[in-house]
């Protein structure tokens, strides 16, 4: 989406990549990562959750739903527009703690939930 030249095509919508790592040093793609955030700051976001060095407020361990629940205003506005794609991938262990803080149901009826765990 960003690295890609098309002349015919821009992307103009916003991708948010929430990543969540053990640890910083397994922390895989992180320069190229940010690299796309400084190239596209208005449509790509990054925010990272590692969850044995880094704590929330609260002193919780900085899991994805987590990080995420920081934002829980702002991505519950993107979540009630029917253009919003939830793409969740990664160890099956992950994915009750995301469904705890997510409209799974409403969003899997509009088509815009799609989950690969293993």
């Amino acid at each position: 989406m960003f690295f890609e030249k098309h002349d015919d095509y821009k992307y103009n919508g916003l991708a948010w990549l929430f990543l969540g790592v053990p640890t910083s040093d397994t922390l895989l793609y992180k320069e190229e990562l940010e690299k796309m955030k400084a190239m596209a700051p208005d449509n790509f976001r990054l925010d990272f959750a590692v969850s044995r060095e880094q704590t929330n407020a609260a002193g919780e361990k900085m899991y994805i739903q987590t990080r995420m629940a920081e934002y829980k205003e702002e991505l519950w506005e993107l979540l009630k527009k029917d253009n919003t794609y939830v793409y969740m991938c990664g160890l099956k262990g992950m994915e009750k703690g995301i469904d705890d803080i997510m409209y799974k149901k409403q969003l899997k009826k509009g088509e815009q939930w799609n989950v690969e765990v293993y």
